[in-house]
C-alpha cells in the first residue's frame, strides 16, 4: 500500500502541477514586446491529457492510476479496486493535489505583482465560470463529463480491451473533456484537482469546492456501477469480444479451440 501511496502522491502532484500550471504560467503569457505566446485552452486542454496520459504509463500498474477521488470511487463500485484503498486514495490524492497547488503558489508569487486571487486556474461556477454558466449548467456537465471518463477508464482497462493503449485513451478523453469544458467551469471531473488551487485561489473557489466534489463523485459512481450492467463483467464475455485470446482464457482453453 505505501508504494502504490506513493504512486498516487506523485501522479496526482503531476497532473495538477502539469494541468494548472500551465493554466497559470503559459495560458496567457505575452512577451515584452506584447506579442501573445500563450497556449491557451487548446494547450491547457493537451496540457491535463498528457499528464493523465504520462503517469498512468508511469504508475499504473503500482497503484491502478487513479490521480482522482471520483475515479477510486468507480473502480471500487465496479469492483476494480478494494474498498479499503479508498480512504488512503483519496487522503494522498487530496494532499498531492494540495502539494502541487503549493508549487504553482510558490513559483507564480517570483514574478513581480503577481497575486494568487482568482489566478490558480480555479473551478467555479456562475460569476466564477469562465463563461458565466450557472450552478444546474456546470452540475450537469461535471456528472456528465465524470461518468464518460470513468467508462472509458472503465473500458481501456477491462481484460477484453486491447493491452498497452489505456493510458492514450484514457489521457485523449480527459484532454477533450477539456476542450469541452473549460469555458463551462474551468473543468474539474476531479475533486482532487479542483482542491489542490481552490484555497490558493481564493475569490470565491472554496466556498464552491462542493460541486466540484459532489460532481464528479455522481459522476462516477454511476458509471461504476452502470458498467458491469451495460458492458459485462469478465465472466461474462461476449461471442466476439475485441479479444480472442479473452474468451479463450475465460473458458479454460486455448484461442483456437
Amino acid at each position: 500500500m505505501l508504494h502504490r501511496l506513493a504512486a498516487e502522491f506523485i501522479g496526482t502532484l503531476w497532473l495538477v502541477l502539469g494541468g494548472c500550471g500551465s493554466a497559470v504560467f503559459a495560458a496567457k503569457f505575452v512577451n515584452a514586446d506584447g506579442a501573445s505566446l500563450g497556449i491557451g485552452f487548446l494547450g491547457v486542454a493537451f496540457a491535463f491529457g498528457l499528464t493523465v496520459l504520462t503517469g498512468v504509463y508511469a504508475f499504473g500498474t503500482i497503484s491502478g492510476g487513479h490521480f482522482n477521488p471520483a475515479v477510486t470511487l468507480g473502480a471500487a463500485l465496479a469492483r476494480r479496486v478494494e474498498w479499503k484503498a479508498l480512504p488512503p486514495y483519496w487522503i494522498t490524492q487530496v494532499i498531492g493535489g494540495v502539494a502541487a497547488g503549493l508549487i504553482i503558489y510558490v513559483i507564480a508569487k517570483g514574478q513581480e505583482g503577481w497575486t494568487a486571487t482568482g489566478n490558480m486556474a480555479a473551478n467555479g461556477y456562475g460569476a466564477h465560470s469562465p463563461g458565466g454558466y450557472s450552478l444546474w449548467a456546470v452540475l450537469i456537465a461535471e456528472v456528465v463529463l465524470t461518468g464518460i471518463f470513468m467508462l472509458v477508464i472503465l473500458g481501456s482497462t477491462d481484460d477484453r480491451a486491447p493491452k498497452g493503449f489505456a493510458g492514450l485513451s484514457i489521457g485523449l478523453t480527459l484532454t477533450l473533456i477539456h476542450l469541452i469544458s473549460i469555458p463551462i467551469s474551468n473543468t474539474s471531473v476531479n475533486p482532487a484537482r479542483s482542491t489542490g488551487v481552490a484555497f490558493f485561489n481564493g475569490d470565491g473557489a472554496p466556498a464552491q469546492l462542493w460541486a466540484f466534489w459532489l460532481a464528479p463523485l455522481v459522476g462516477a459512481a454511476l458509471a461504476g456501477v452502470a458498467y458491469p450492467y451495460l458492458f459485462g463483467r469478465r465472466e461474462e464475455l461476449a461471442d466476439r469480444p475485441v479479444r480472442d485470446d479473452a474468451l479463450g482464457d475465460a473458458r479454460g482453453d486455448s484461442p483456437a479451440t
